[in-house]
């Protein structure tokens, strides 16, 4: 009778998520801590081999790469916004952070949104600290 209840409450839990926009929630949130951590592994990449390494990300086409083959895509249901610098551009549409071998980077950001729910991963140019924090679509 437990399994049974289980069961109900997951489909109804399902449902409403279906109902509510939460699986392109769930995407947006998942997706946008996948890029973080990618950048930061970019980071940490720069620091222990001493060579500057480079994270690209293209928008249009919704995916992204990091060193040593490590790429992914971005679902389609989001919108996808890159800012930084326009000197670290590996070709026009596509943006890229570099990051050094002192942990120093470009800097920019990464904004993904689903409706008007956005999340911005941020990189500091000095400390090439990533940052994540909630906002709104555009801004």
């Amino acid at each position: 009778m437990v399994v049974v209840m289980v069961i109900i409450a997951a489909a109804v839990l399902l449902g409403a998520m279906a109902t509510t926009g939460g699986t392109q929630r769930m995407q947006l949130h998942s997706s946008t801590k996948q890029i973080a951590a990618n950048l930061r592994y970019t980071r940490a990449q720069a620091i222990a081999t001493g060579v500057p390494q480079r994270f690209t990300i293209d928008p249009r086409g919704h995916a992204w790469q990091a060193p040593n083959g490590r790429h992914g895509k971005i679902p389609a249901a989001l919108d996808v916004n890159f800012t930084g610098a326009r000197q670290a551009q590996p070709e026009a549409g596509v943006g890229a952070i570099l990051f050094f071998d002192d942990g120093a980077s470009t800097g920019g950001r990464v904004q993904l949104a689903s409706g008007r729910a956005a999340w911005n991963v941020d990189v500091a140019w000095l400390t090439g600290e990533v940052t994540l924090k909630r906002a709104e679509a555009g801004q």
